[in-house]
């Protein structure tokens, strides 16, 4: 039996303390499906619109309804994309917001 406290594992059937295992990295095969509002799966480079005006934080701009965003890339999560748009920097977008082009 192996008992763990804090940052180190005791071995009962050696009788000794050691570093614990080494976390397993467990390799990303497949990227989960990234959904638009309407339903359908987005993938890098497409091209959305949206589909409502957003207030972009850190700005005083607000992008309106029908805006299209080319060349979209995907992030890890789900539910955001990440894209370009002229004088926005670093700008991250929720896909239930936009809508395939």
């Amino acid at each position: 039996m192996t008992d763990t406290s804090g940052d180190y594992t005791y071995d009962e059937a050696t009788g000794e303390w050691g570093p614990p295992p080494a976390p397993v990295a467990i390799p990303r095969t497949s990227r989960a499906d990234v959904r638009d509002a309407a339903g359908t799966v987005l993938a890098d480079g497409d091209s959305v619109a949206l589909i409502k005006d957003l207030k972009v934080k850190g700005t005083s701009q607000t992008l309106k309804q029908g805006t299209v965003i080319r060349s979209i890339r995907l992030t890890d999560d789900e539910h955001e994309i990440d894209c370009r748009f002229e004088g926005i920097k670093g700008l991250v977008l929720r896909s239930e917001f936009v809508r395939k082009r």
